[in-house]
């Protein structure tokens, strides 16, 4: 083991970007409470600093990924849809069958300068946890209750308020609402055979109702339709990433003129369900050749994440240093005592969080759910336990 590697794998390296996390995502939500007035004066401009707030702090988990552990992204798509990604606004729908699935959409978004303008909709308590919930307040996400009748119309409102948004945004939705895992496959597919649906061998089936709310809403817009896996038959997880380990993740794009998905809500349902068979289709291909039906392209890493994640780090652990110094010099056995006990907390408090990411302890699949929508707040979740390490 590299000296490099070694340094990767100590709990404090993992303490320490915890506490960069932690502290320049409070600093940076002071910073857009501080922007309220400027909404009175000017809505797009509101909207333009928040949007580069709000890259500051989501750019540190894709610089995690993408810098600290290398993990490599191989994109394969049409090369005539190549120069529509980040210059328009799209609806991502994504698999959900990795831990770190949304971090390599997150990836995709930082790759083609739609990071800090991404959306998601997550569910309501979420608006009051700081950082990510605070973050995604002062960037109009949609938060939702779990009652589907109320949700439908503040979800419809939430996105319709973005029709004049200043710059392209991507919508990242989950529609399978919840990760694969063997038992909610089974499940799921007893509910396929009951509905006399097609059966998936690779997903879940999908949750129709908030994807056509969405698309509904937000008609002039155009559908990517991403598949996601990793060579080798890896299995990457947070604790990986954490420890260094690197990965290569494949992801197949399709870009899908939204006028091609139809209108009504039952035209819509079966659309989406064809969808996922094709998406099967494409896992089941990778599974026997390694490779998904287009060509290869490789968007090159951009070096704003590393520069964002240096400038925070050098900015916040210069001052950490010198009171440890302090506290240490002082010889003080109750101060001491003190910093381990908070440092034991920490690294209790750090592992039970990665705990609850882990595929095997995710939501039970077939309880009573909204939709994919309100699933979606699975990203946060399992995105802040990646910072909270």
């Amino acid at each position: 083991m590299g000296l490099l590697q070694l340094l990767k794998s100590q709990f404090l390296s993992h303490l320490l970007i915890c506490y960069v996390f932690l502290v320049s995502g409070i600093i940076i939500n002071l910073l857009q409470l501080c922007t309220l007035p400027v909404w009175l004066l000017s809505k797009q401009l509101f909207r333009r600093i928040n949007i580069r707030l709000a890259y500051c702090i989501s750019s540190q988990m894709v610089a995690a990924l993408e810098w600290w552990s290398g993990t490599e992204c191989t994109l394969y798509t049409d090369p005539k849809s190549y120069p529509l990604y980040g210059n328009e606004n799209a609806i991502v729908v994504l698999n959900h069958s990795f831990e770190i699935d949304f971090l390599c959409g997150w990836t995709f978004c930082e790759r083609f300068g739609v990071l800090g303008s991404s959306k998601v909709l997550a569910k309501k308590e979420l608006a009051y946890v700081p950082v990510i919930g605070w973050m995604w307040y002062f960037l109009e996400i949609v938060f939702c209750k779990r009652n589907w009748e109320q949700d439908r119309r503040t979800v419809a409102q939430g996105l319709q308020n973005l029709h004049d948004y200043p710059e392209n945004f991507w919508f990242l939705l989950y529609c399978e609402g919840t990760r694969f895992t063997p038992k909610k496959h089974q499940i799921s597919m007893q509910v396929a055979e009951s509905k006399g649906l097609a059966k998936l061998k690779y997903h879940l089936l999908p949750r129709t109702k908030g994807f056509w709310v969405t698309v509904q809403n937000l008609r002039g817009t155009a559908v990517y339709d991403s598949t996601l896996n990793f060579r080798n038959n890896e299995t990457p997880t947070l604790l990986g990433i954490l420890h260094g380990k690197k990965y290569h993740a494949d992801l197949y794009v399709r870009r899908i003129p939204l006028e091609l998905i139809p209108e009504d809500e039952a035209e819509c349902a079966a659309w989406l369900h064809k969808l996922y068979q094709e998406k099967d289709a494409f896992q089941e291909q990778y599974s026997q050749t390694g490779r998904y039906p287009a060509p290869v392209v490789s968007p090159p890493r951009r070096p704003w994440s590393l520069i964002n994640w240096l400038f925070w780090s050098c900015l916040l652990l210069y001052p950490l240093g010198l009171l440890l110094a302090q506290l240490i010099s002082s010889g003080s056995m109750l101060t001491i005592f003190t910093s381990v006990a908070l440092c034991s907390a920490a690294s209790l408090g750090v592992r039970w969080m990665i705990g609850q990411t882990e595929i095997n302890k995710g939501s039970s699949y077939g309880r009573t759910q909204i939709d994919d929508i309100v699933k979606m707040c699975d990203t946060v979740i399992t995105g802040a336990a990646l910072m909270l390490q």
